[in-house]
């Protein structure tokens, strides 16, 4: 498969030990939460994780270095990235949104290259507590950054639809969802009897059963986990090598 390059990569405990990565990586994954992406501003992680995305923002303006750093930012990362680049309103939601949901891309989303092995609407893991919306779109033109997905049409509520992917400039990207999302890992995580009287305690049982009958066509969440940040990798590791 042309996506499947190998990789060496090491893993960063930001939030718990306050381990951030140097400069010297080519690629960085920012993972999801939990937590809130509020309540962190001010701690002495989020200072070291954003001078590190000031000092890649940094090397990626420089015209007279080849080494550009690519990054994808998932769900908690992502929400942190838009409070710092003031895109939008970061704000609790009324409820939780657990489980496997369709999303639907926008106009740019229709071009995006790392969207187009996923159809529209292409279906994706969500659980948080926290969304982005009402977009900035003078802000979002300042940053030359782009909305390329949104959450779900819900036509009998009366709520914004939030953020669900932005491409931030030409070497960041991010998405509100779980593009990692395994749906055999998820079907075997639900059928654990612990978790499975988890999800239930937390979410009900007609949830629990939409999402096991959901994970009965595998195909579907398997397409966004099989292309997304495949694709990521594969274009930015391309552009490395013809840098």
């Amino acid at each position: 498969d042309a996506h499947q390059i190998p990789v060496h990569f090491e893993i960063f405990e930001v939030r718990n030990k306050n381990e951030v990565p140097g400069t010297d990586f080519d690629i960085y994954l920012s993972s999801g939460g939990p937590g809130s992406p509020l309540d962190s501003e001010g701690s002495d992680w989020e200072a070291s994780y954003f001078n590190l995305i000031t000092q890649l923002e940094a090397i990626n303006r420089n015209p007279n270095r080849d080494d550009k750093k690519y990054a994808f930012f998932i769900c908690h990362s992502f929400q942190l990235m838009c409070r710092h680049y003031r895109l939008g309103k970061v704000c609790r939601r009324k409820s939780t949104s657990f489980g496997i949901f369709p999303v639907n891309k926008t106009e740019a989303g229709q071009l995006e290259t790392l969207l187009a092995g996923v159809d529209d609407p292409f279906y994706a893991v969500d659980s948080r507590d926290w969304q982005v919306i009402e977009p900035d779109e003078e802000q979002f033109a300042a940053l030359g950054s782009t909305v390329l997905a949104l959450e779900k049409e819900r036509p009998t509520v009366e709520l914004a639809r939030c953020l669900m992917a932005i491409r931030f400039n030409e070497y960041f990207f991010g998405t509100q969802f779980h593009p990692e999302g395994d749906p055999y890992g998820m079907k075997d995580y639900l059928l654990h009897t612990e978790k499975k009287q988890q999800v239930i305690d937390l979410h009900g049982q007609a949830k629990y059963t939409e999402m096991l009958a959901f994970l009965d066509q595998p195909e579907k969440l398997a397409r966004t986990q099989n292309e997304i940040i495949p694709s990521f990798l594969y274009h930015a590791v391309n552009a490395l090598q013809e840098a």
